[in-house]
């Protein structure tokens, strides 16, 4: 039977919210059994005598932990020598891999190869399940490491951050959502507040104002954030466009360059394509959206149905335009046919904060605490048992 014939939304939406309620409270029970095991001691966190920053969030889905983690990169590598540790989300592999110049995105996930490739020896970057054993190679490996970023890593309880930040979406606030899997929350928004540092409110419009800041504010405030956990606002900057394969001469060196009667054809497999599709829009172009799963390789039957719809678009000029995460999937794919390798283009991004004349830095906030001396000893728990 088609429901969508005798109910509407919202009574579609009420009966999916009653069958999934139940899996919603299992799961919470879950989450705050295990996290009460940490907070009573019965599962053990091991801090580590150099500082580690985790990059994390709440929810599933897209808030920008890869683009947040390369600011830091390039605001610190030149006082720190940084080691990053990622689980290497989709890689093909398993185990401890330390990043090198001959690997794939299947070898070590599509962010770690990104991250590496941007920055390479600046960095020392390796990824692992489990992140303590993780840790202790990398810095065995390079003794010199004195700064660890530990990519998503707010629910690996098993390593205590020296700096625990916290990413949030401004579009899809926690306090607006709900556990999996009613909503996207990963855990209650309140726990939050009781193990972040930082508070980054990321995807913001360019137009954010002094009202929305204290908006958004006042409703952190009612998980009761405390006086050291400082929010912070920043949004997504995109660049010119990029061959995702060499060209000699590239056609679309600026989106500026397209033309009413030009196409393009917008390519992703990440978790929020939304802003990239708004912004392709601002453009002249008529924009024909194809959209995958996040992380997704993509097949040579994607590439037969990706091309079947490109040959279709009508315009003067075609462009195929995809994400930086995407492209880096994309050009060590071998199914990618090596005829249209002139056609498409990703579009970099990068994080900016916002600055207002009453906030703090955050790089100098975070540099603060990774520098503040700590205050209890640091465990050197080696138990392998991780997760």
């Amino acid at each position: 039977m088609d429901l969508s014939k005798i109910l509407n939304k919202d009574q579609r939406k009420s009966i999916m919210d009653a069958m999934l309620t139940p899996f919603s409270w299992g799961y919470g029970a879950g989450v705050w059994m295990r996290n009460t095991a940490f907070d009573l001691g019965v599962l053990q966190e091991q801090e580590f005598e150099v500082p580690v920053v985790s990059v994390g969030n709440i929810t599933v889905g897209g808030t920008g932990k890869t683009p947040h983690v390369e600011y830091i990169i390039e605001a610190l590598y030149r006082r720190y020598r940084i080691g990053v540790l990622s689980r290497g989300y989709k890689r093909k592999t398993k185990g401890f891999i330390l990043a090198s110049e001959n690997m794939t995105p299947r070898d070590i996930g599509d962010e770690p190869y990104q991250i590496y490739h941007k920055f390479g020896n600046l960095i020392t970057l390796a990824v692992c399940e489990k992140r303590r054993k993780g840790i202790r190679e990398l810095l065995r490996i390079d003794p010199d490491i004195n700064l660890i970023l530990l990519d998503d890593g707010f629910q690996h309880r098993y390593v205590k951050p020296k700096v625990n930040i916290v990413l949030i979406d401004y579009n899809r606030l926690p306090f607006e959502d709900r556990l999996l899997p009613l909503g996207t929350l990963r855990e209650p928004a309140a726990n939050m507040t009781r193990r972040c540092d930082m508070i980054v409110v990321t995807k913001c419009p360019t137009d954010l104002n002094a009202m929305d800041i204290r908006i958004v504010k006042k409703s952190l405030n009612n998980l009761n954030l405390l006086k050291y956990q400082k929010v912070f606002f920043s949004n997504i900057q995109y660049a010119d466009p990029v061959p995702v394969f060499p060209v000699q001469s590239p056609q679309l060196a600026s989106l500026q360059w397209i033309h009413d009667d030009d196409a393009v054809l917008c390519l992703t497999g990440i978790a929020t394509p939304k802003p990239l599709v708004r912004y392709l829009r601002q453009f002249r172009a008529n924009v024909k959206v194809m959209h995958f799963d996040d992380h997704h390789f993509f097949t040579r039957r994607d590439f037969t149905d990706i091309f079947r719809v490109y040959k279709e678009l009508e315009g003067k000029r075609k462009f195929i335009i995809t994400t930086e995460k995407d492209a880096v999937r994309i050009m060590n794919n071998p199914y990618y046919p090596p005829t249209k390798r002139n056609c498409i283009y990703y579009i970099p991004m990068r994080v900016a904060f916002l600055e207002f004349a009453d906030e703090h830095n955050f790089i100098d906030e975070l540099v603060e605490k990774i520098e503040k001396q700590s205050e209890e000893p640091i465990s050197t728990n080696d138990n392998e048992y991780d997760y």
